[in-house]
């Protein structure tokens, strides 16, 4: 993947790669089917699915169900993609995902829109934090928070292929292109987006080009980070992480999501289980349900900004 991060924001919005790639996916591969609760309006999906309704399949307010007729599907031999909001593609479907995908083997990819405080203005009905937890608790689960447009078309790419639940958290909103399209994702690897040996700040979602940009005001202070994008939150990069761990010795985790269960909780097993020794803080939501205000303000409230990881980094660095 090249980086070409340079805190400009893109002109597209994800939901535009999200309907753009899966029409092609649907187009090359008869297998690959699209199901939705409703929302194709949310998506950009709704024209090409009244053209194709052999091939898309809009199951209404009605999630559980939607989770049931893909894993009918998948158990014929089809390739489904489902989507919805992050709150209602985990909590309000979790033990038909748990059982009729997970457990009786139907390889299904699910989609949850504006997860975190990416919901906004949706509020906190709709503002999932724990969605990424209770992915991480299905064996055998893939778990990707997507960075940006490339990140989204490569794992789009991918994920159908593999067995297992597959689960895409993803915002429908315009982002800082952190990578430059057509590259291939490496999906259960961490990608390093820049060097340094005084601390690492590990981060996924929307909280990647929060770190890039809390790694200049560190630089600035004379403090060298190395940046790691963990889009794969499930399988993690347990590898990199160690050697980070290492290298560092101090390290932040950051993330759009609670601080136990996801990337906050991942990280910190894998140094536990490995006898990693750093100096770990997290930037992440604490004990609190999503509200109604705009990303800016919600980022603010719930302390997920550049300005807070760079606290956290002096933190973690004054008990390395």
């Amino acid at each position: 993947m090249k980086i070409i991060y340079d805190g400009s924001m893109g002109e597209k919005e994800l939901r535009n790669i999200f309907r753009d790639t899966l029409i092609d996916l649907v187009e090359k591969d008869p297998t690959i089917v699209y199901l939705d609760a409703d929302l194709m309006g949310c998506m950009g999906t709704g024209p090409w699915a009244k053209q194709h309704p052999d091939r898309a399949i809009n199951c209404g307010i009605a999630e559980a169900d939607m989770v049931g007729i893909a894993c009918g599907m998948a158990a014929e031999g089809y390739r489904p993609i489902m989507h919805t909001f992050g709150p209602f593609a985990s909590r309000r479907c979790y033990d038909q995902l748990f059982l009729s995908a997970g457990y009786a083997g139907n390889d299904v990819t699910v989609v949850g829109g504006d997860p975190g405080v990416c919901a906004a203005l949706n509020g906190g009905t709709h503002m999932p934090f724990e969605d990424t937890a209770l992915f991480r608790l299905i064996p055998g689960s893939t778990i990707v928070e997507v960075t940006d447009y490339a990140i989204l078309e490569s794992v789009m790419r991918q994920l159908p292929y593999l067995p297992g639940v597959k689960y895409i958290r993803v915002d429908r909103k315009k982002a800082k292109p952190v990578y430059e399209m057509g590259g291939e994702a490496p999906i259960g690897k961490g990608i390093v987006l820049r060097e340094g040996a005084d601390i690492t700040i590990i981060a996924s979602g929307i909280m990647v080009q929060e770190a890039l940009e809390a790694a200049k005001v560190l630089e600035a202070e004379g403090i060298e980070a190395t940046v790691v994008d963990m889009f794969t939150v499930k399988p993690l990069d347990t590898e990199l992480v160690l050697q980070c761990a290492e290298k560092t010795g101090a390290m932040v985790v950051a993330e759009n999501h609670n601080r136990i269960g996801g990337l906050c909780s991942a990280v910190a097993d894998a140094l536990v289980e490995n006898g990693a020794k750093a100096a770990v803080e997290f930037v992440a939501v604490f004990e609190r349900y999503g509200e109604v205000g705009t990303r800016e303000y919600l980022q603010e409230a719930c302390g997920l900004t550049a300005g807070d990881i760079v606290a956290k980094a002096r933190k973690a660095l004054a008990r390395k």
